[in-house]
């Protein structure tokens, strides 16, 4: 298991210096892993539990901003969103980001990838808020930014995103691609479908940010990637814990290890509270290799 922190890209969040602030004591604490929100618009009109710690601010950061900041202020410990609502963007600028943190940050780069909620973060825009739309430009922006990561001429003609013999180089530092990480709700199967193609699933609570998954419902997600087709080795199923961290327990933690979970995000709503808990530590001592999956 590696342990990670999970913080807000909003509020007092939304000062970037204060992230990496999180981010150099999480590294020095033994942390293994530094994940933003990577929220367009402010939350708080849409979750009381998030309003109520994080007020009515509209403040925000570029998630893929604050993240080169974090890359350049650490060494180690691996980074991420979770998740960015990839139907929002256009796939080629989106590669050409994602490698270049990829390579500034020595290859600690994860990405993390949702349908995108609530609606209006696309409809305000003029954007696309049909959901099943949107997952399958999800599914093609994927195929697109992975075939674009190593580099190779591509020749692609989806429904939604096409490329016609570019190659985009340099590659990614990290093979076969940077490692994906898909996010939904945890109670949908469809989304482990998904998950199944790629590196990891980070499914969340119904009722996130207040409630956790309990263990019995990770076997079953575990076994579902794995009938999906999901690698039985270097595969990530990450688990978010709730944002008053009273769960999962001490007593809890080695029963989602069992059920396949390999990585446990700490989750912070408060500038005051992510100091604290990233102070006392990982629940399991943390650090994992530089670099590694």
């Amino acid at each position: 298991m590696r342990y990670g922190v999970y913080l807000p890209n909003q509020g007092a969040f939304a000062e970037v210096g204060v992230l990496v602030e999180l981010a150099r004591a999480a590294e020095e604490a033994g942390w293994d892993g530094v994940f933003i929100w990577d929220e367009l618009l402010p939350l708080h009109a849409h979750n009381d539990a998030v309003r109520a710690v994080l007020g009515e601010s509209d403040d925000a950061a570029d998630a893929m901003v604050a993240l080169t900041a974090v890359a350049a202020a650490t060494e180690r410990i691996r980074l991420g969103a979770l998740v960015t609502a990839v139907a929002r963007l256009r796939p080629e600028a989106f590669a050409r980001q994602a490698v270049t943190l990829d390579r500034l940050s020595g290859g600690r780069l994860v990405v993390g990838v949702g349908l995108g909620h609530p609606d209006d973060q696309f409809t305000a825009f003029g954007m696309e808020g049909d959901l099943r739309t949107r997952a399958a430009m999800v599914d093609e922006f994927l195929d697109l930014v992975n075939r674009l990561w190593s580099g190779e001429a591509v020749e692609f003609n989806g429904k939604y995103y096409a490329c016609h013999g570019v190659a985009m180089a340099p590659a990614s530092v990290q093979r076969p691609r940077i490692p994906i990480w898909i996010g939904a709700g945890g109670s949908y199967r469809a989304p482990r479908r998904r998950a199944a193609r790629w590196d990891g699933f980070a499914p969340a609570s119904e009722q996130w940010p207040v409630e956790v998954i309990p263990p019995e419902t990770y076997a079953e997600i575990a076994e579902d990637l794995r009938a999906a087709g999901a690698p039985t080795s270097q595969y990530d199923l990450v688990l978010i814990g709730n944002a008053d961290a009273t769960e999962p327990t001490p007593a809890t933690v080695p029963q989602y290890e069992r059920s396949g979970v390999t990585w446990l995000l700490v989750q912070a709503l408060t500038v005051a509270d992510a100091r604290a808990r990233i102070l006392a530590g990982p629940p399991g001592g943390g650090v994992g290799p530089a670099g590694s999956d």
